[in-house]
């Protein structure tokens, strides 16, 4: 399967368990990768055809600016499902960076993938 990627996309958002964190904007950054048949794009040269990254891209970007949340799990999941949901791609991985939650790590965070089987999603 092609995979289509959007690296290091950043966001301020609200997000965390400490009382501390809900009234401060914290960064996240967000590495995607979509399963997606980037053949017919290709072979025709046809943009219509491509997956549009720059549209998934502001999705995201929306989407947890918007929804504050206490866990990098939980935004995880929910870009996971609102991609599968929203664009025609055959998986989805995503790797959900905090930086500098821990004092003296570059950033600590989760990595999930998840799949779209047939009209529903798991």
């Amino acid at each position: 399967m092609d995979k289509v990627f959007v690296q290091g996309l950043e966001v301020l958002t609200t997000i965390g368990a400490y009382d501390w964190e809900k009234d401060i904007r914290q960064k996240l950054r967000f590495d995607l990768e979509m399963g997606y048949d980037t053949r017919p794009a290709a072979l025709g040269d046809d943009l219509d055809k491509a997956l549009d990254y720059a549209a998934l891209s502001k999705k995201v970007t929306h989407h947890a600016e918007q929804n504050h949340v206490e866990l990098v799990e939980t935004m995880a999941e929910q870009i996971a499902l609102l991609i599968l949901r929203e664009f025609p791609v055959h998986s989805v991985k995503v790797r959900l960076t905090k930086p500098g939650a821990v004092a003296n790590a570059a950033g600590v965070g989760v990595e999930i993938e998840r799949f779209a089987h047939g009209s529903g999603i798991s």
